[in-house]
Parts: structure tokens; C-alpha cells; sequence
């Protein structure tokens, strides 16, 4: 039925199409109405010549009588040849009064046909004219088929009619003329299908240019600006060199822990308040450039004006829009100083400022100075020298003591990155570590000093100096960006290091994410003997669900517990809580941030069973660590006094199960197959090696022994590990 619809042009028609065919026609109209004119121009003329009359003080009537025929095509050619030029030079000519025009100028172009071809007729000579004048009309002009049928029906039957008062007219002409007919039909159909196809395809490309327009200044999200259309529009007004007198300041906007809000009511609903706080900022920023940044970041250029008091009530607007999540609305600020500045180094710069108070609770406004713009060149710098650095040896690995609070001898090292630059000398880790990470190249650096550390461990074995475990820093984006955990096991067999003296940490911010990858991970560098630690304990994360979900050798109480330690009574209460808490869970307890012989004498009083800060010594090269067991100023925990011999990393792959060297008779009082059952659900269950040990009163290297057997011989059961035993 649509196919139908579609061949008669009934069918509904765009406004676009509608406006297409208009134009198509208006345009035909034009050298229709000139061609018309010419030739009734010299059809007047050849007619005048032809009577030899002298028309002087001739009547109008006899001027209508002989010349009817040709004035009535020519003033109706006249009128649409002015309106068409009209149309032509952009006037707009109503499509009523237009369409009106060309249904007249069609109407008097056939009438002249008939007038001519009936008096021809009436000599005895052919209907040429006739016939010509449909063909000239119908095809010139686009028609709906309908419509372009009934015109030929009626024309062509009124004309045949009108001869048969003259004479008979010849089957030959009937028959001619019936071909002329279906053939201008087919003509009519087919000139309107292709335009209305082409009409189609043209709408279709305006849409997708308008949208692809639309696109190009336009936040599909939001609805305002886009950051392309606000480069160039505040390029055009950086141009101004009034700009920078008049106070301008381009505003980079962050919403703080937007993720939380899109966790807790999904994405849609994420969506909607983006929108809605985008709509706060055209109130509030009325008449200024507002544009989407990127994700929930928006950049405004404005005057300095009250610029607070719009941000402070911004900030309200988006609390209260948070339902019961904080969000928190951050903003920095950067004038443009400079001459010929580009608008996207503007922005960049504010959105540094921004995120210099990402962490800083309250803040919420900070302009872009001096102090920023240092630490923003140095960042630059090491984003572009990262590689280079690596390649030439900059980055040294420097080792910071722990000591044990039960022998107050050392029992590990944290190994620590530093950059030693021959432009800026020595960069401490605030002033790359974080540029490193927010550019996801942070597993350059940590691969680098596992090597190292691994390198120094094996020199100071091949020596014979007694050495201790080394912790090793992996952040979340380590296990992303590298196979980190693969690097760390190669690099151990390559400069034969035991894998008991490579520990790792784990910042607890890190575990906070979403996902399996990190507890993965964690478990595969669990099953290859490293030690794990938790580091930054109580730093403001989920740290009691990070100690429930995962499972850690070490856990390191966050710097911060110690200030106030002199004044306020509760840091000390609160510290042996946790102190004690790791007692219950079969956790190694670690205190970084140690300053003072009281905060050590206190940590020990508690039984923390480790300490680490500047009261022992500040991260330092590793020759400098050795001059300080030279000179007594450190001590080696008795436990690490004598240094690994061999190949130690070879023969723990050789001899998994370590079990020699463990006393026959110990093995056969202690383990039992109810035991083994035991010791593989808690393993199951995701216990820790010193954890099963304390639940089951056996020694930990023993502990250590039965659960690597496990985790190394999948499928094996308790008759297995009993067997591969001796037992």
C-alpha cells in the first residue's frame, strides 16, 4: 500500500521536501517564463508582419481579438519571470502566492498550446504546439504523479473534444497522440520519483551535518558547550588585549567523589545531575563561556567579579543534590597573564589548581601562582624525562630501616625512589611519584627499583654481609600497566634472591577499587612466598573491610597516628587498639612516622612489634645503611645475622616443600591428617600463613611449609601433603 501511495505521491512529505520541490520548481520557473517570452515576443511580431496592418488607432479589442492567444502567455510568463529573479536574490516569496504563480504560468503555457494547435488544427496542420507546451510543462516542473495525470487527462480530453467540433480527427494522430500522452505520464512519474529520492538523500545529509554541527559546539550530555567550541570562542577573546585589564579568569570545576554517586544511584541518575548542576552554572555564570570539560569537569571564562560567593553557592546547590552523598565541588582559578596564550593552556592550568586541593577537606577555591606554576614546570618535566632518567641512572633506590621493638636490631628496609637530576638535583617522591601515577607511568619507577633492590640484595649476599627483607611499594596501577608480579619473580631468579627477603606493600587506597584483578594478584605473590604488607593503615579508607576481605603478614600503621602523640592522650589508646587487634588476627604490627625515643619506648611498651621513622634514620642510599651497622649505629636483628648462602631462589624451586632441614621428629609428633584437613580449609578460606600457625599452635615455618605444598600441587588432598611429607 505504501509503494502505491508512494507512485501516486499521496504520500506525506516532509516539511524539507516540500520546501525542496518549491525551490526546484521556483528555479525552473525562471528559464521557463524567459523562454516564453522570447517566443511570444517573436510570435507577436512574426503575426504583426505577417497582417501588415497599421495598428495605429486600433481599439483594445481589436488588439485582444488577434494577439489573445499570445498577451495572455506572455503576462503570465512576465509576472513569473519577476517573481522567480526575486526569489533567486534570497527575497522570500510565500509559498502560497509562489506555488499560486506557477500553477498560473503552467495554466496560460497549456492554454496557448490549445489556442495555437486549434487554430493549426482548423488549417489543416498539425498539433505540435499543443504537444510541445504539455511536454514543456509537465516535465520542466515537478508534479505529484496524481496530480500530474488529472492535468494530462483533462488537457488532453478537452483538446480532443474541441477538435471534434472541427472535423474527424485520424486514427494515425488519435493514436500519436495517446503515445505522447502515456509517454509524458511516465515522464512525470519518473522526474518525481528521482526528485523526491534525491529530496530524501538531501534531508538525510542536513540532518547528519546539523547533528555533526551541533556536535562541534555542543555537550551531548548537557546540552551546553562543548570544550571545542569554547577553545575557539576563547581564543577570539584572549585576542582582545583588554582581556587581561579587565580581570578575566578561565574556572576549572571538579565534582569530588561523583563515583560514589554514580555507584550508589547508577548512571542515569549520574547523568541528571550533570545536567542539572550544568543549568547552575548558566544561572549562576549568566552571559559568560560555559562548557563541559570531560567526565564531571566543567571550565567557565568569567570576571573576577563575586566570583566566590557564585561558587559558594554553587557548592551548597550541589550538596544538597548529592542525597545523602558528599559531594564536593572543588574550583581553580587561572588569569591570563601572558601574552598570546593559548585557552586550553588556561584551562589546564586552572585544572591544576583544582586538583592541588583534591585532597584538602573544606578547600574548595585556589588560584593558580607562582608556587603552582613551579610545581607545574617540574611535573612537565619529569612526564617528558621520565625515560631518559631510567636510561641514564637517575633514579636511585634509597632504603629506610625498620627496627624491632623486641631486639631494637634491624629487620627490613623499605626501598623507597628517589631522582637524582643534574637540572634540579634531588627530587623527593611528592614531586614525582604522584605526576607519575596521574600519567599511568608509575610502573617505570617500581620496576626499576625491584631490579635494583634485587641487584643490591645479591651484592651484599656475594659479600657475606648479613641482610634483612626489603618492602617493595606496588601501587594498583603496577598490577594494570605491567605484569608486575612476573617482573618481581624474574628479577628474584635472575640475581638468586630469596623470596622471603622481597616483601611487598600495598597502600590501602589501592585496595579500595572495584575488581578481582588486585586480590589475584595478591594471591599469586602470597603463593610464591613473598610477605604482604598493608601500608597507610587508618588513612581515611574502608580500613576494616580491607582487613576482612584481604589477608596481610604486616600491617603498617599509618604516620599520622603519631602527631598529637605528646598532647593527646587518645592517639595512644587508639594506637594500642590496633596494636592489639593485630594480635587477634595473627598480624605483624609495623609504626611508621617513629620520631622520638618516647613514641618508641611507647610503641614497644604496647608490643608493636616494629617501628620505622626518622628516629632511626631518614631513607638513605644503601652504602650509607652499611656504614651505619658499621659504625653501631644500627644493629642486625639476631635473626639475620648470618647472610643466605648459595643459590637461594634456585633451590627454593628445586625443594619447594622445605622440608629439609626440618626435624623428622618435630614432623611426626606435630602434623596428623586432622591437622592437614584443618590447615587446607583456613588456606581456603583466605588465612594468612602466620594466622594458621597461631589457630593451630604449630611453629610458622612449619605453617609456611604445609600451605606451600598445598597451593603449589593443585588437586593434592591431606594424604598427599601427609605423603610428600614422609609422614
Amino acid at each position: 500500500m505504501n509503494k502505491i501511495r508512494q507512485w501516486l505521491g499521496v504520500e506525506k512529505r516532509t516539511s524539507y521536501s516540500k520546501k525542496y520541490f518549491y525551490q526546484n520548481n521556483m528555479r525552473a520557473s525562471i528559464y521557463m517564463s524567459l523562454v516564453v517570452l522570447v517566443l511570444e515576443v517573436f510570435l507577436i511580431y512574426d503575426k504583426y508582419k505577417r497582417l501588415g496592418e497599421d495598428i495605429n488607432g486600433k481599439s483594445i479589442k481589436y488588439f485582444w481579438d488577434n494577439y489573445q492567444s499570445f498577451i495572455i502567455p506572455f503576462a503570465a510568463a512576465f509576472v513569473m519571470f519577476v517573481i522567480g529573479i526575486i526569489f533567486a536574490f534570497g527575497v522570500k516569496v510565500p509559498r502560497f502566492w509562489g506555488t499560486l504563480c506557477i500553477w498560473a504560468f503552467a495554466a496560460a503555457c497549456i492554454y496557448f498550446g490549445m489556442k495555437t494547435s486549434y487554430d493549426d488544427f482548423n488549417n489543416g496542420e498539425q498539433v505540435l504546439t499543443f504537444l510541445t507546451m504539455e511536454i514543456f510543462v509537465m516535465c520542466l516542473l515537478i508534479w505529484r504523479p496524481i496530480i500530474g495525470f488529472l492535468i494530462l487527462v483533462g488537457t488532453y480530453g478537452l483538446f480532443i473534444y474541441s477538435l471534434d467540433g472541427i472535423r474527424n480527427i485520424s486514427r494515425n494522430t488519435t493514436i500519436n497522440m495517446f503515445i505522447m500522452w502515456f509517454a509524458t505520464v511516465l515522464f512525470c512519474i519518473s522526474n518525481y520519483r528521482k526528485t523526491i529520492t534525491q529530496a530524501i538523500k538531501d534531508e538525510q545529509m542536513e540532518n547528519v551535518n546539523r547533528y555533526l554541527t551541533k556536535v562541534s559546539v555542543r555537550d551531548d550530555l548537557t546540552g551546553i558547550s562543548n570544550v571545542n567550541y569554547f577553545s575557539n570562542a576563547a581564543d577570539k577573546m584572549l585576542a582582545n588585549n583588554n582581556i587581561v585589564k579587565s580581570g578575566k579568569l578561565f574556572l576549572f570545576f571538579d565534582i569530588a567523589n561523583f563515583k560514589s554517586y554514580n555507584n550508589k544511584f547508577g548512571f542515569e541518575k549520574g547523568n541528571e545531575l550533570l545536567k542539572e548542576f550544568a543549568g547552575k552554572l548558566l544561572v549562576e555564570f549568566q552571559g559568560d563561556l560555559i562548557a563541559r570539560f570531560s567526565d564531571d569537569h566543567f571550565v567557565v571564562f568569567t570576571s573576577r567579579g563575586d566570583l566566590r560567593v557564585k561558587v559558594l553557592k554553587l557548592r551548597a546547590d550541589l550538596l544538597e543534590m548529592g542525597e545523602g552523598v558528599n559531594l564536593e565541588l572543588k574550583c581553580g582559578a587561572y588569569c591570563p597573564e601572558e601574552e598570546g596564550i593559548d585557552s586550553m593552556v588556561a584551562c589546564d592550568r586552572a585544572r591544576y589548581a583544582c586538583n592541588s586541593i583534591k585532597k584538602r577537606y573544606g578547600e574548595f577555591y585556589y588560584e593558580y601562582d607562582s608556587k603552582l606554576a613551579e610545581k607545574s614546570r617540574i611535573q612537565q618535566y619529569v612526564v617528558n624525562n621520565i625515560d631518559a632518567a631510567l636510561g641514564a641512572d637517575f633514579i636511585k633506590v634509597y632504603y629506610q630501616p625498620v627496627v624491632s621493638t623486641a631486639t631494637g636490631g634491624l629487620c627490613g628496609l623499605e626501598a623507597l625512589a628517589r631522582w637524582q637530576d643534574p637540572e634540579y638535583g634531588l627530587l623527593q617522591p611528592g614531586m614525582f611519584i604522584e605526576t607519575l601515577e596521574e600519567y599511568r607511568q608509575i610502573h617505570k619507577i617500581d620496576m626499576r627499583v625491584v631490579e635494583t633492590v634485587c641487584r643490591d640484595l645479591r651484592a651484599a649476599i656475594d659479600r657475606g654481609d648479613p641482610v634483612v627483607p626489603v618492602s617493595l611499594n606496588f601501587s594498583r596501577l603496577d598490577f594494570e600497566l605491567c605484569d608486575i608480579t612476573g617482573h618481581l619473580k624474574a628479577m628474584a631468579k635472575k640475581y638468586r634472591v630469596p623470596r622471603a627477603y622481597l616483601d611487598v606493600e600495598i597502600t590501602e587506597s589501592a585496595l579500595t577499587d572495584e575488581g578481582d584483578l588486585l586480590k589475584n594478584r595478591m594471591t599469586v605473590l602470597r603463593n610464591e612466598g613473598h610477605n604482604l604488607w598493608l601500608d597507610d593503615f587508618g588513612s581515611g579508607y574502608s580500613s576494616l573491610n580491607v582487613l576482612k576481605d584481604y589477608s596481610f603478614d604486616v600491617l603498617k600503621i599509618d604516620m599520622l597516628f603519631l602527631k598529637g602523640f605528646e598532647t593527646n592522650e587518645t592517639t595512644k589508646t587508639i594506637i594500642k587498639v590496633v596494636v592489639d587487634m593485630t594480635k587477634q588476627l595473627g598480624i605483624t604490627s609495623l609504626c611508621e612516622g617513629v620520631e622520638t625515643k618516647d613514641q618508641y619506648d611507647f610503641l614497644a611498651s604496647i608490643g608493636c612489634n616494629r617501628t620505622q621513622g626518622y628516629f632511626f634514620s631518614k631513607p638513605v642510599p644503601e652504602e650509607k645503611i652499611r656504614e651505619m651497622i658499621r659504625e653501631g649505629k644500627l644493629s642486625i636483628s639476631p635473626e639475620f645475622l648470618e647472610a643466605p648462602k648459595g643459590d637461594f631462589a634456585e633451590e627454593d624451586e628445586k625443594n619447594n616443600t622445605g622440608v629439609k632441614g626440618m626435624d623428622r621428629e618435630m614432623l611426626e609428633k606435630t602434623v596428623n591428617k586432622q591437622l592437614v584437613t584443618a590447615m587446607i580449609r583456613d588456606i581456603n578460606r583466605g588465612k594468612s600463613i602466620p594466622e594458621i600457625a597461631k589457630r593451630h599452635n604449630i611453629p610458622t615455618p612449619l605453617s609456611e611449609m604445609i600451605c606451600r605444598l598445598y597451593l603449589t600441587h593443585p588437586g593434592v588432598d591431606e594424604e598427599g601433603i601427609m605423603s610428600k611429607l614422609g609422614l
